[in-house]
């Protein structure tokens, strides 16, 4: 069984020449439109209820949030450190638009030029998986993504969904996580499979 046995908050930054210089960290990108669940996420994976600050308003969070995670793998005792870096959800249309333009353009840098990032963890709404705007951001992340990077789609509230809908977005999607914060499920799924990406990248 593969868990996160300890995290912890490091640093903010508001963009890549503030962020850690430490190039030899992986580092795990979670990115997703604003209202996603992706700092309950960073929370449930974590086991830690408020690592990540869960905002009453979406689009909130303009910061590069940085946490220090330690994977432990209980079958053979090897530990394997990385850090999740939180960016802010993109796409909320009450930011004014200097701002919002600003913000998206430190973004596209930031996954552009930051190597240290091993893996890009891409959330869509299980109950929006054909926006626009996340096809363009999947569109982006395989156009900037290296051969020794990789990009995870998990889709989120999956507990919003009757059955038939779940075997549906599962058959169009086949190769995509599936996660439900509330439910806890498919969380052991999501922290395993960064797990291999990242044991595999180190080999």
């Amino acid at each position: 069984m593969i868990e996160i046995i300890d995290s912890f908050f490091v640093t903010s930054a508001p963009n890549i020449r503030l962020a850690p210089e430490n190039e030899y960290q992986n580092e795990v990108a979670f990115m997703a439109r604003s209202n996603t669940g992706k700092s309950s996420l960073l929370n449930t994976l974590t086991k830690r209820k408020s690592l990540a600050k869960v905002s009453a308003t979406p689009g909130k969070t303009r910061l590069i949030n940085y946490f220090d995670v330690m994977f432990a793998d209980r079958e053979t005792n090897e530990r394997l450190s990385a850090k999740f870096v939180d960016l802010p959800g993109f796409g909320y249309a009450k930011v004014a638009k200097s701002l919002k333009t600003d913000w998206e353009s430190n973004l596209t840098n930031f996954i552009a030029d930051r190597k240290q990032i091993r893996i890009f963890v891409h959330l869509i709404d299980c109950r929006h998986p054909d926006l626009e705007i996340d096809a363009s951001v999947n569109s982006y992340l395989n156009e900037v993504c290296t051969p020794d990077q990789n990009i995870v789609t998990i889709f989120t509230k999956i507990d919003k969904l009757n059955q038939k809908e779940l075997s549906e977005l599962k058959k169009r999607f086949p190769g995509a996580l599936m996660v439900s914060n509330s439910k806890r499920k498919g969380v052991d799924a999501i922290v395993e499979h960064l797990y291999r990406l990242l044991k595999s990248d180190d080999q």
